[in-house]
């Protein structure tokens, strides 16, 4: 169902994606709702990926192929926010506040059908809906897995923005850690920034494989140091991050991201308002598993491992009984 006057913009900044683009492009124009344009901007890729979005234009009447400027050479785009930078660049050429949305799009996203058309039919259910997307699955030796993240936040690849709210949040910052900045500000505005869990589309280049698992650990680090994430919950935070792949030294990755950046000075969000903002929702978020815990412990009942979640006594009961 398209609603009158609500126009959607697809901007896609790709790298080196001539991989993947083609299969994205398949899911896109086979999308129940197509989007009014969709950008693809290709940011100095050096495998034919301009190419191929050239040819794309040409196919589908929506899709226009534009070349970024050149941007400064580094090992780390991310660091150096070019995928942000791709992004405003093609959201100015498209002329983006003409749009009622603007999404984001990997180029090696592969969505369900009715990804945008569901996406919207949910920002029509809910006006103070600011920021939206689905869940990415990446394959694994068990096959399609979905990415485990928090509902409050959306994946970089895949968010889509009610104008009013980019217009409200100053648009997306161009530096590292731009993807939790721009939820961030919007839920200081009043918005809300959701995942859906019953839409999934798959990630067909693993996260952090461009550039390595243990640099993609280390820069999440970083982006805690730069959103002024107080050092109590890294320390917390590294341990769970310890359990991924590689073991150890995934957390120890972590943790040299945020001291490094520490230690560097890395330049942080320079809102006083942002930093109580960001401090309050992480006190809140962890108010409740430390509740639970504490709980756990005063009713006498183990927090990991067999028996963990039941009452004393009735593991007492379960032993009379001869159980384990």
């Amino acid at each position: 169902m398209r609603e009158r006057g609500e126009r959607l913009l697809i901007v896609s900044p790709v790298f080196n994606e001539a991989a993947h683009l083609r299969r994205t492009a398949r899911a896109v124009a086979g999308q129940a709702r197509r989007p009014d344009r969709w950008v693809i901007v290709d940011d100095g890729s050096r495998d034919g990926t301009l190419e191929i979005a050239r040819e794309l234009e040409a196919e589908l009447g929506f899709v226009t192929a534009l070349a970024a400027p050149p941007a400064d050479a580094g090992a780390d785009n991310l660091a150096l926010a070019r995928e942000a930078r791709a992004f405003n660049f093609g959201l100015r050429q498209a002329g983006w506040s003409d749009f009622a949305f603007v999404g984001k799009l990997d180029g090696d996203v592969e969505l369900p059908p009715r990804w945008f058309s569901e996406l919207l039919e949910r920002f029509r259910a809910d006006p103070l809906l600011g920021v939206a997307g689905g869940r990415l699955a990446e394959r694994g030796r068990r096959g399609w897995r979905p990415i485990a993240i928090p509902e409050h936040h959306v994946h970089g690849a895949v968010k889509l923005y009610r104008r009013d709210c980019l217009l409200a949040i100053g648009g997306v910052p161009e530096r590292l850690a731009w993807d939790t900045i721009d939820e961030t500000y919007a839920r200081m505005r009043g918005y809300r920034t959701r995942s859906f869990g019953d839409l999934v589309a798959r990630h067909h280049r693993p996260w952090a494989s461009a550039d390595g698992l243990l640099r993609g650990r280390a820069r999440h680090g970083e982006c805690a140091w730069i959103l002024h994430y107080p050092p109590a919950w890294v320390t917390l935070r590294s341990l769970k991050v310890a359990r991924a792949r590689p073991p150890v030294l995934s957390g120890a990755a972590f943790l040299w991201g945020y001291w490094g950046a520490a230690l560097r000075g890395t330049e942080r969000v320079d809102d006083p308002a942002f930093r109580r903002f960001a401090r309050r929702e992480l006190r809140a978020r962890m108010a409740g598993p430390l509740r639970a815990a504490a709980e756990s412990l005063a009713g006498g009942r183990p927090l990991f491992g067999k028996g963990a979640g039941r009452p004393a006594v009735a593991r007492e009961t379960t032993r009379e009984a001869g159980g384990p």
